[in-house]
């Protein structure tokens, strides 16, 4: 592979430029394997493709939990509503207990679902794929589930939002 010319943006530039693509807020759960509940906040959740269920997101190498979702098979991802801006945070928080004080039940995997969110997809883990200081995980989706009329909790600008200012619009498929 032909070695890169140097970029013409600093980090902080880059990382600015993408602040402006708006995004929910997403925790992903899983356990390790003494069964004890894993779990960060992600902002780099999308999907994939709809035959079959795939979703992707995303988590730094740097990341304490890394080799418990690279060994894990089935995670669950949480995209939060815009009353869960603390869980956000809480979950976004290295050295703290994350789990302390919140309401969840463990799937047939043992993955902690979170209960409150907007939609929950449970996920086995069809494959991993390093690039850059990531590694992207991609998930075949097993179950899923959404709450209606919630509104999500919304991620700019390095900033979190409960509100968006749009009006609802209707779902069609």
């Amino acid at each position: 592979m032909p070695l890169l010319a140097p970029a013409a943006f600093t980090t902080r530039d880059f990382r600015h430029a993408l602040g402006q693509f708006a995004t929910g807020v997403t925790i992903v759960t899983t356990a390790d394997a003494l069964g004890r509940p894993i779990g960060l906040t992600v902002s780099s959740f999308n999907s994939v493709s709809l035959e079959p269920p795939l979703v992707l997101w995303s988590m730094a190498h740097r990341a304490a939990s890394l080799p418990v979702f690279q060994q894990g098979g089935h995670y669950a991802i949480h995209v939060l509503a815009a009353g869960q801006q603390e869980l956000a945070q809480r979950f976004a928080t290295r050295g703290v207990d994350k789990f302390a004080g919140v309401t969840w039940e463990a799937n047939e995997q043992g993955v902690p679902l979170i209960e409150g969110a907007a939609a929950v997809f449970e996920c086995s883990n069809r494959s991993r794929y390093d690039e850059g200081d990531h590694t992207i995980f991609v998930g075949l989706v097993e179950r899923c589930q959404h709450l209606q009329g919630v509104q999500p909790l919304i991620y700019h600008g390095g900033h979190m939002y409960a509100k968006h200012g749009l009006p609802p619009a209707p779902y069609t498929d």
